[in-house]
């Protein structure tokens, strides 16, 4: 418990750092006082239009999840559309992603399935997410012609989804790959271990499954759109006029960013990467500031206003557990 603690805080200190480093980056050379004018004329009904994208954005989501969940267990989208806010409010103020646990062990907890399983298919929806991203950044670079950093960053994007899709078909095909049964002779000294790693490759299973990952990545491209929708409207409501594909390049490199170790919120990285795009498409540094901030801000209030009215209808402990409601048929 101690090992953990004392990894656990490293991480989180390594993040407030990365953190830190990256709003110095942000507010070198950047008028404040014009940023703060952009921010204070921002129009309003352009951002209840961005709210709304990001509602949408949040409600394809827990649809994906479900679509995810369902081969284990069927849940009602209420319940799990509640968890997965609460995992999205700790992601908010937690480092390096807690929050992706936090719903993991509420589900499991209140549905009387393994967490473990339950991570299994978040692991999966974050491949997937994260694939769609890649795709949909790569495709902006394309049609926008950019080049330099940014470019450079969505290639080191597609690198990682190759990897994290490479480890995945390991991680399914480990039993059979050479060496395996020794292997597994060799880790039933830890039967906690085994029983662990086997329901996390429980969940990991739903990958192989092809309807439920094509259902999956379709959602994720309309949860995407939705973001994009959101971007557009915020540049709306500051007066910049965004393209289509410049858009789609904001909201894939963002939310790219967010994998950064970085402090509570994903603050600094996020700003950066909003910051360094906008400077590509022409836009001054104040400008894609303030682009880049209200986007954020939005998005962490939508969020995490929909997390804490989830936490205080569900509470957090005390409740006795919720039955699902059976396997899916096969």
């Amino acid at each position: 418990m101690t090992g953990r603690l004392t990894t656990g805080l490293a991480r989180g200190g390594i993040g407030v750092l990365i953190s830190l480093a990256s709003v110095y980056l942000v507010l070198r050379g950047v008028d404040l006082r014009q940023t703060a004018d952009l921010l204070g004329g921002a129009r309003p009904a352009w951002l209840l239009v961005a709210v709304a994208g990001i509602v949408a954005d949040l409600v394809f989501r827990a649809l994906r999840w479900q679509v995810l969940i369902r081969p284990i267990c069927r849940v009602p989208l209420r319940r799990l559309s509640a968890y997965m806010l609460v995992g999205y409010l700790a992601n908010n103020v937690l480092p390096a992603r807690l929050g992706e646990l936090v719903r993991s062990h509420y589900l499991g907890d209140r549905e009387g399935i393994s967490r473990s399983a339950t991570l299994g298919t978040v692991v999966v929806e974050r491949i997937v997410d994260t694939v769609v991203l890649v795709g949909i950044g790569a495709a902006a670079i394309l049609i926008l012609h950019v080049r330099g950093v940014v470019m450079s960053a969505i290639l080191v994007g597609v690198a990682i989804a190759g990897l994290l899709c490479v480890a995945l078909v390991v991680a399914l095909a480990a039993h059979r790959l050479p060496g395996a049964g020794r292997a597994a002779a060799f880790l039933n000294r830890w039967p906690r271990v085994v029983g662990v790693a086997t329901r996390l490759r429980d969940g990991l299973r739903v990958a192989a499954l092809p309807r439920t990952v094509a259902a999956a990545a379709l959602l994720s491209v309309a949860a995407w759109s939705c973001t994009v929708v959101a971007v557009l409207a915020v540049g709306q409501s500051l007066g910049i006029e965004l393209t289509l594909g410049e858009g789609a390049l904001l909201a894939a490199g963002t939310n790219l960013a967010t994998a950064i170790p970085s402090g509570p919120g994903y603050l600094g990285t996020f700003e950066y990467a909003g910051q360094s795009i906008a400077l590509a498409f022409g836009l001054g540094a104040s400008e894609g500031l303030a682009l880049a901030l209200l986007i954020h801000v939005l998005t962490l209030a939508v969020s995490s206003l929909g997390g804490a009215v989830a936490l205080v209808r569900l509470g957090w402990s005390g409740r006795p557990r919720k039955t699902a409601e059976g396997p899916a048929p096969s």
